[in-house]
């Protein structure tokens, strides 16, 4: 087995940051009472300005000025694992979020499915980008190993049980994964190297350390298992995303619904699944929030098409009052069939699909807008008709796609190519019928829908065309 640990090692600060239009204005994360309020994360802009995590936020604002702040919250924390974690069940079967800001992924088994492990790395690099997470990526031959290894430096590669060994030996003491006080106390009695403690007989270690550290050390070279939890996706998603100020349009809401709408696609496609309908609600400081549905006619995962669906839905709202965060509910998440495409579609750029066309349309004009044609049980031909919102046209079979509003009268040339057909009905409502349909062919080559009336055998009358 081949264990990869993606380490996040500013989580926190990458799910603010996530939200932001513009993620190089330095940003620091605040924490604390509100007596004393202390700097628990900056981003690197913040940096420059000589802003430390632990400063008091009264000497950061002597040191510099025009940095922004939010709130450190665990909750987001742990939303943003959460959304890591379905993230990477698209990979793997075996996620686990054992460790806190990592995320363990068995990726042997996936090899032969994604490519060896430089183009399935490259892969993992390129979607946390996209996904806007900073991260380390390391391989190791079992999970503890991936983890420490993940201490050191991103890009780590180690495949076989034999070449963990010396990595492990040079892996400096308070690096390899041990408490602070196993750390401490090593270092007291001079080691500074892993290997220098591995060197020690064992039954000298065991009666100076608690049994926990040789069973680290033990997992660590992948003699002992460790027992893993593994990531189970939801039936639902549900996301939120504070804002750092007062929004009152709904322009200034694309970026993060954007944001929302990518994190909720990478959630379906590793259910290998879509979506539905969704929700967005918007929430103030005071009253209820205010909610912009959005349901698809068949279910989708792409996320520029799901925010393109939203933007539509979302820009005539009316912002009653400021909006102080987002959040994205999801309930129907049914399983998604891809379309069919040609293999050698001429100019495939240029061509939009109807089922894209159609709800393009209905986000822009309200489901009402947009219907299709369906069957009612009538043999009547202006009658058998009738409007279904959302649906595509049905194919009419036998009968014309081309009904006049009135019959007309028809006169000249022509033959028939089918008939009579006998339709007799409505006399339930008033409108009794008796006529003989044929479908006859004009000199020019049209085909035409004709019938007569047994009441009155002239003249004949045209009521539709065939395509």
């Amino acid at each position: 087995m081949l264990w990869a640990c993606i380490l996040f090692p500013q989580l926190a600060l990458d799910g603010v940051l996530r939200g932001c239009a513009d993620p190089g204005r330095p940003l620091v994360l605040l924490g604390g009472p509100p007596q004393r309020r202390v700097l628990k994360a900056v981003n690197t802009p913040a940096r420059a300005l000589g802003l430390r995590p632990g400063q008091a936020l009264s000497t950061a604002q002597a040191l510099a000025e025009g940095f922004d702040s939010a709130e450190h919250c665990p909750a987001s924390i742990a939303q943003a694992e959460q959304l890591l974690a379905a993230w990477g069940y698209g990979f793997s079967a075996q996620v686990s979020l054992h460790y806190p800001r990592a995320l363990l992924l068995e990726v042997g088994s996936s090899l032969s499915l994604f490519g060896p492990w430089p183009r399935f790395a490259a892969r993992l690099h390129e979607e946390l980008n996209a996904l806007g997470f900073g991260r380390r990526i390391t391989l190791a031959p079992n999970p503890v190993a991936a983890r420490v290894l993940a201490n050191l430096h991103a890009g780590i590669e180690v495949t076989e049980p034999g070449a963990l060994e010396p990595l492990l030996q040079a892996l400096p003491i308070d690096r390899a994964g041990l408490s602070r006080e196993h750390a401490a106390s090593c270092q007291r009695m001079g080691l500074r190297k892993l290997g220098q403690l591995l060197a020690l007989p064992r039954q000298q270690v065991a009666r100076r350390f608690p049994a926990e550290l040789l069973l680290h050390l033990d997992r660590l070279r992948g003699l002992a298992p460790l027992a893993l939890g593994f990531y189970q996706p939801p039936e639902r998603f549900a996301a939120r995303l504070e804002l750092n100020y007062d929004v009152e349009n709904t322009q200034a809401l694309l970026f993060p619904v954007r944001r929302l709408l990518a994190d909720l696609a990478a959630f379906v496609l590793a259910r290998d699944g879509g979506v539905q309908r969704f929700v967005l609600q918007l929430e103030h400081a005071e009253g209820p929030p205010t909610e912009v549905p959005v349901g698809l006619l068949a279910p989708e995962r792409d996320a520029e098409r799901l925010f393109e669906l939203a933007r539509g839905r979302l820009e005539p709202v009316q912002v009653p009052r400021p909006v102080r965060s987002l959040r994205l509910l999801a309930e129907q998440l049914p399983p998604f069939v891809p379309g069919h495409h040609e293999l050698f579609a001429a100019r495939p750029q240029q061509q939009q699909p109807w089922e894209q066309l159609r709800e393009r349309l209905r986000a822009r004009l309200g489901d009402d807008a947009v219907s299709g044609l369906g069957y009612a049980a009538d043999h009547r031909p202006e009658q058998a008709w009738c409007l279904v919102p959302g649906a595509q046209a049905q194919p009419a079979g036998a009968r014309p796609g081309w009904l006049l509003p009135q019959a007309q009268p028809f006169s000249g040339p022509w033959a028939a190519q089918a008939g009579p057909e006998r339709v007799e009905s409505g006399w339930w409502d008033g409108g009794d019928v008796r006529r003989d349909y044929y479908r006859v062919r004009l000199p020019d080559g049209r085909l035409a829908w004709a019938y007569r009336n047994l009441a009155e055998p002239a003249p004949l009358w045209l009521q539709g065309w065939f395509g």
